[in-house]
């Protein structure tokens, strides 16, 4: 088990910055490649950003390359999206996951085996 635990949502003015943590209990964290995904009502959830076990190697959508950053910290167990010049369409449930696989990340929701319970980020205009 990796129970996964985000953090650090919010309200933000379009522009603005925000940074969305997800601290995960268990010793197999850096064993697990990492990803954040999104959704907003009425959508599917999607991919957002992707880092690998050791962080050296980092994947983003299309919609947010470039604005934001995923980062992770192995000794505190925490992965990190760091979200920078914000738009409305980026209002949505922001969810991190963790992956048992064998690759280097993921994009594919169906490829995360565990799941946080989500935070909300909203973008005004």
């Amino acid at each position: 088990q990796v129970p996964l635990v985000e953090s650090g949502g919010g309200w933000v003015q379009a522009g603005g910055s925000l940074r969305v943590s997800c601290a995960a209990s268990g010793r197999t964290f850096s064993r697990n490649a990492m990803g954040w995904f999104r959704q907003a009502p009425g959508k599917e959830r999607e991919f957002v950003a992707a880092i690998s076990r050791n962080g050296l190697i980092t994947s983003y959508a299309d919609s947010v390359k470039g604005r934001f950053t995923i980062s992770r910290d192995n000794a505190k167990n925490t992965v990190y999206l760091q979200m920078n010049s914000l738009k409305t369409e980026d209002t949505a449930v922001y969810y991190c996951a963790a992956s048992n696989g064998i690759d280097s990340e993921y994009r594919l929701h169906t490829e995360y085996d565990y799941w946080g319970q989500g935070t909300q980020v909203t973008v005004s205009s």
